[in-house]
């Protein structure tokens, strides 16, 4: 089938479906008229692709996952690759770390957005070194008075450090 099938088939645009070809995570056969040739075993392929990225991972894990998977229906009976196992487990410890770093940078946010006072907030949740440092920083960046910040849902952020 070609690629305009196999995207109808799997939901996929074309152009994700080239990507995947860059990435090395799909490997149409090329006819002699250059077009990109897929069967079955592709449409399985994409799905899993689809899933994996729906799970967090990104495509260069992916690729070294995607040899080691069985096709469906073709498993057989024991335990799955240890090698994949192993690196589906550090997949999930990462994503994990991250929900952690997220879920702080969140309570972070939402004491900053209740404070009176914001930037005492902020302030006082910088390291040392790095409130020692704005005092001779902000002196050569922004003047007294002088709104620092950056876009927030395309709205410039007002914050004034003093």
């Amino acid at each position: 089938m070609r690629i305009g099938e196999l995207a109808r088939r799997t939901g996929v645009t074309p152009r994700a479906l080239r990507y995947y070809e860059e990435q090395g995570l799909l490997t149409p056969e090329r006819r002699p008229s250059g077009y990109r040739a897929y069967d079955e075993g592709d449409v399985d392929a994409v799905h899993g692709i689809r899933t994996l990225l729906a799970a967090g991972l990104n495509s260069a894990v992916i690729a070294e996952i995607l040899p080691g998977l069985p096709p469906p229906g073709r498993r057989r009976p024991g335990p799955t690759c240890p090698e994949l196992r192993e690196g589906l487990a550090r997949e999930r410890a990462r994503i994990t770390r991250q929900m952690g770093e997220l879920a702080a940078a969140r309570a972070l946010l939402d004491t900053i957005m209740g404070a009176d006072a914001p930037s005492e907030v902020i302030l006082a949740a910088r390291p040392a070194a790095a409130r020692s440092a704005v005092g001779s920083a902000s002196s050569s960046s922004a003047g007294p008075g002088e709104a620092t910040g950056r876009k927030l849902d395309g709205v410039r952020s007002r914050a004034v450090l003093e």
